[in-house]
């Protein structure tokens, strides 16, 4: 059988807190001894040069316990009015346990649509791009004052799985009211076994999802066996574990039950296979010698390196990039329109601003967007 590898061998982590596990909704109020064993945790990963990243439910259960909602269903404007007065508490509770360890928090709120569509993809992956390299943790949310369809509480595993991939992590940690994967329903004297390890996620596997047995979080397995689906297509393993244990990080480093969904490829080489052979190109942009010399180094392709732009295409389209001889030598997700493309082509980035009346990026394609070698 496969062997669970060790949470602390990965260097991008992306950490899926439910709205049960955060708030107490019976005393009415914030799970704060909880909450900062796991701020402890993540502060001891975090110090030790890994980039931590958390997906937070939870805004909504707030406001049903600061404003003593009834229990049941909410009707999609009460559940938006009551995202919005949640997020604020929840984002106050991150920052708070996390600046006890001297870490900067940034809230940030996505729908799956930008993860979804390139353009927004493109905004979000820098946005949090640039807050991982100031060193703070991301605490993400999905935008539920403004969703159009019903909210769902902690439905945010699948939405964990797709930062998880936007942003290249190699692990994404689940915390849940059941501390992983069993083969059948879990009830008392029925014999159920935790599965440990799953190489892959067969039909089989998935046939053993039950559903969810919270009040708070109906995302239940059904929607972790989806998001582990996702995860590891792209090159993301992932585990799910309880919690329902003080300092629930360290319980699995230290070897506590909890069920890991393992991936033969690892994200970068995932995210470049995608790019290279899964999206349609939409034009084509010719570089100079100097340009591919520079791509082929690992260097992201700058508006000076361009010579001509060929096609129609918007922000986040994948592009050809052809060489003096004006065969492909890469494929990428370019950062600009064709017309402003076409504008700033051989200019320097410094100009970009002047050029279109607007900072748009410095890079017309940044090399974690860009495949290299011709079809």
């Amino acid at each position: 059988m496969s062997r669970a590898p060790a949470l602390t061998s990965f260097r991008r982590i992306v950490i899926k807190v439910g709205s049960s596990l955060l708030v107490d909704h019976d005393a009415g109020s914030l799970k704060r001894a909880w909450l900062a064993s796991l701020a402890e945790d993540i502060a001891s990963l975090h110090k030790g040069s890994r980039d931590v990243l958390v997906v937070s439910s939870g805004a909504i259960a707030l406001a049903r316990a600061t404003l003593k909602l009834p229990r049941g269903a909410l009707k999609l404007e009460e559940a938006q009015a009551a995202a919005a007065i949640g997020q604020i508490a929840l984002a106050r509770s991150w920052s708070e346990s996390l600046h006890a360890h001297d870490i900067a928090t940034a809230q940030v709120l996505l729908t799956l649509g930008d993860t979804e569509e390139r353009r927004r993809y493109l905004n979000a992956r820098s946005t949090v791009d640039k807050l991982l390299e100031w060193h703070t943790v991301p605490v993400i949310n999905e935008n539920d004052t403004v969703a159009t369809s019903e909210i769902r509480y902690g439905d945010n595993d699948r939405l964990a799985a797709r930062v998880a991939t936007m942003m290249s992590a190699d692990l994404l940690v689940l915390l849940s009211d059941i501390d992983g994967l069993y083969d059948k329903p879990p009830v008392a004297g029925n014999g159920a076994q935790l599965i440990p390890v799953v190489p892959r996620i067969t039909a089989e596997i998935e046939s053993m999802a039950g559903a969810s047995g919270s009040e708070l979080s109906r995302g239940g397995m059904v929607t972790k066996i989806e998001a582990g689906k996702i995860a590891t297509t792209a090159g993301t393993h992932m585990v799910i574990a309880s919690g329902r244990v003080m300092n629930p990080l360290r319980a699995i480093i230290d070897g506590g039950p909890c069920t890991w969904f393992l991936t033969p490829a690892n994200p970068v080489t995932a995210r470049k296979k995608w790019i290279a052979g899964s999206l349609e190109p939409r034009g084509a942009v010719h570089i100079d010698a100097g340009a591919v010399k520079a791509l082929q180094l690992g260097k992201s392709l700058l508006p000076a390196g361009v010579v001509k732009v060929d096609g129609t295409f918007s922000r986040g389209d994948a592009v050809i990039l052809r060489g003096p001889d004006g065969h492909e030598v890469g494929r990428g997700l370019i950062a600009y329109d064709a017309d402003d493309a076409a504008k700033i082509k051989g200019r320097s980035s410094h100009d970009v601003q002047s050029i279109l009346g607007f900072a748009g990026r410095t890079e017309i394609i940044h090399r974690d967007d860009l495949v290299m070698g011709g079809k």
